[in-house]
């Protein structure tokens, strides 16, 4: 429910009426495009940028980002994962060998470290989280390679992983005043 501030601003849930939104995706790996039967990557065939490799062993890539301003606060609403793999079967949510972190201010949001599954399948956004973000934070969504070496990347079934990550924000008067 609604309830009324001494400066008469209006919260819902403690969140401003007036938030604004953010939405924010992206992928890393290689994604396959058939076309007239052959399979193509759809980034060369529209000559774009490809997205960065999957990373190796130890490493990390940045799949989704969003950057609160200074004197702004927010909340991270909602999160949601995909794999090539997954697309195809809907029961592949294991994802061995790597896992999904959500970082704030580059430390790990509990209790979305270390997942090694699809918990929040893309396309899914009925399963919300109300994780608060801290004035001027960022907050990243990232796959890390945990044990698949560069030799055994070529073999690995997925190919392309992608995240997004959804939430609001808004103005937080305390930290700067009216």
């Amino acid at each position: 429910m609604a309830t009324v501030l001494a400066t008469n601003r209006l919260l819902d849930c403690g969140i401003p009426v007036d938030a604004d939104y953010f939405d924010v995706s992206g992928f890393a790996g290689k994604a396959a495009l058939t076309i007239s039967g052959n399979t193509e990557d759809p980034f060369v065939f529209y000559r774009l940028q490809s997205p960065a490799d999957l990373p190796s062993r130890g490493e990390q890539r940045l799949l989704a980002s969003f950057q609160l301003h200074s004197q702004y606060c927010g909340v991270l609403t909602h999160f949601a994962q995909f794999t090539d793999l997954y697309a195809n079967d809907e029961s592949q949510i294991l994802t061995p060998g790597f896992e999904w972190i959500i970082l704030q201010n580059g430390k790990p949001v509990f209790p979305y470290i270390r997942l090694e599954m699809i918990v929040n399948p893309w396309g899914c956004n009925c399963l919300p989280v109300l994780v608060r973000l801290d004035e001027n934070a960022r907050v990243e969504f990232v796959i890390r390679n945990r044990s698949i070496t560069d030799s055994q990347l070529p073999d690995y079934p997925i190919r392309a992983f992608a995240g997004r990550i959804m939430g609001r924000y808004w103005y937080n008067e305390s930290f700067g005043g009216r």
